[in-house]
């Protein structure tokens, strides 16, 4: 039975701590067209093609995820655009949307492929996107990105305005690299019409000779930093996600941190993510999961599918435990974060 045509009405998923499952990322690839430093080792060993879901398998999960009561639904990555033949995922979910079983179907993507794909995103029912992007500077973006070039993603970006799309830039800090740009990079994105959101260093999966430590600005000392330049004023403002954003009077647009280090957000996460294999983690930031692909392949009947999902729910933690200091400085889990999804 296809997910979209199952019984209707089934009970949301609520985890042991009382909270609403409303929002599922998901990843259709762990392969990327960049090498991030904070993100990826250079030399990185994808997964072999023959134990990633297929297009159809991925919307018929997602499918029962939006039948169970998730209203938002996040494409990611790797970069979620290389994948072949995506855009015809998203046509295929974007039927919940129609329905108004869905409230949002949106992406996270380095900008590489926008150029290409802005318009069919567009009308496929997406209206929002976060595109990665943490400096603009061309040498320090190829730097960063080790494969990446920064008038691609800006053109790629003028695409994504031309087609309609309300663009949100998120940004790693990088203590060292990017902090010197931080008020450019505010300004840029008053003038660009973009939101725009910092996040701090996530400790997941070997990423070679970068050490963590060096890499790390908390958020904290970036914000009172920029409340020397910049106006800013609290908003109540959300998107489904963990930022908290505020209002810079210079510019009028939205400014966000994320803060899984100093300021932990877990007390009202309504996210869990599903990987492209079926994995399905209840929580970023700890390594319990649930395999998905064994319920999906078991069985065509979706009561398999649907009891699977309840059951992993049943174990979603209250927190994660991530940490970054002098005497823990390797991840706190082993997996990248492009497994998981951005």
């Amino acid at each position: 039975m296809d997910g979209a045509n199952a019984p209707a009405g089934s009970a949301p998923l609520i985890d042991p701590f009382a909270r609403a499952i409303t929002y599922l990322r998901v990843s259709v690839t762990d392969r990327c067209d960049f090498r991030c430093v904070y993100c990826m080792a250079e030399d990185m060993t994808f997964l072999p093609k023959a134990d990633v879901l297929s297009l159809e398998e991925l919307d018929r999960l997602c499918s029962a995820f939006v039948r169970m009561g998730v209203r938002k639904l996040r494409l990611t990555g790797g970069e979620p655009l290389v994948r072949r033949n995506v855009m015809s995922l998203f046509r295929n979910l974007g039927r919940h949307l129609k329905t108004g079983a869905l409230d949002e179907l949106t992406v996270t993507t380095n900008g590489s492929q926008l150029a290409k794909y802005a318009d069919e995103l567009a009308a496929a029912g997406v209206k929002r996107i976060n595109v990665s992007l943490d400096t603009l500077d061309a040498a320090k973006f190829t730097e960063l990105t080790r494969w990446g070039k920064l008038d691609v993603v800006l053109d790629g970006l003028q695409a994504a305005k031309r087609a309609g799309l309300q663009v949100k830039i998120n940004a790693v800090a990088l203590k060292g690299k990017n902090d010197d740009e931080v008020d450019r990079m505010i300004a840029w994105a008053g003038e660009e019409g973009f939101d725009l959101v910092f996040i701090e260093v996530m400790p997941m999966g070997e990423i070679g000779d970068a050490a963590r430590l060096d890499q790390y600005l908390p958020l904290s000392i970036l914000r009172a930093n920029i409340a020397k330049n910049w106006t800013l004023a609290e908003t109540g403002y959300r998107t489904g996600g963990p930022a908290r954003y505020f209002t810079v009077a210079e510019t009028g647009r939205r400014l966000g941190f994320i803060t899984p280090l100093t300021h932990n957000f877990c007390e009202s996460c309504n996210r869990v993510r599903l990987t492209c294999t079926g994995t399905l983690y209840m929580c970023l930031g700890q390594n319990d999961a649930a395999d998905l692909r064994a319920a999906l392949r078991a069985s065509d009947d979706d009561a398999v599918l649907d009891a699977a999902i309840r059951e992993a729910i049943s174990r979603k933690p209250k927190g994660h435990d991530f940490v970054i200091d002098r005497r823990n400085s390797g991840p706190a889990v082993p997996r990248h974060m492009s497994v998981t999804g951005g």
